[in-house]
């Protein structure tokens, strides 16, 4: 339970504040779909889906997805939870010291915004500000996956963000 609310936590931000930013880091980009994550009833996250004009999500495409957080999270339980989620929708990535200097702990409010930059890179920011760039082979999918794959911990959620 603990490892599903970090890494529900990672990515959210101040909506104003990251609406103005995403078009800065990904022009042309519009709000696609939000959904708020629950984990036992418990609100753990707001996303946010940002694509090209507000088009139909494409893996091929680069998009942007913010997490605004709806409780405070330890660096420990965003990573934790990030590992976890890697391995559970794939395997087990060697990235743990990137994630541990990309995350700091959350409080409520705080907002993360990832931006894909190709298929193996991420763009990192914390409330508007650059955090970090994760890289590697086929990150994107892989990282992105644990929101938006086939294999999320919850399908509708997943619907929702992707605007269908």
């Amino acid at each position: 339970m603990r490892s599903v609310l970090l890494l529900a936590l990672f990515l959210t931000g101040a909506l104003p504040a990251q609406a103005a930013a995403i078009g800065a880091v990904l022009p042309g980009a519009s709000e696609r779909g939000t959904a708020v994550y629950r984990h036992f009833g418990f609100p753990i996250y707001e996303a946010r889906l940002y694509t090209r004009g507000g088009g139909a999500f494409d893996w091929n495409d680069e998009f942007g997805l913010e997490l605004r957080y709806l409780r405070n999270l330890s660096q420990y339980d965003l990573v934790e939870g990030t590992m976890r989620e890697l391995a559970r929708t794939g395997g087990a990535l060697p990235v743990r010291n990137q994630l541990e200097s990309c995350y700091s702990k959350v409080s409520k409010g705080d907002r993360y915004l990832a931006v894909t930059d190709g298929p193996n890179r991420i763009s990192l920011w914390l409330n508007g500000r650059p955090a970090c760039t994760l890289s590697h082979p086929e990150i994107k999918y892989r990282f992105m996956a644990i929101f938006l794959g086939e294999n999320t911990r919850s399908q509708s959620f997943t619907r929702r963000l992707k605007g269908q």
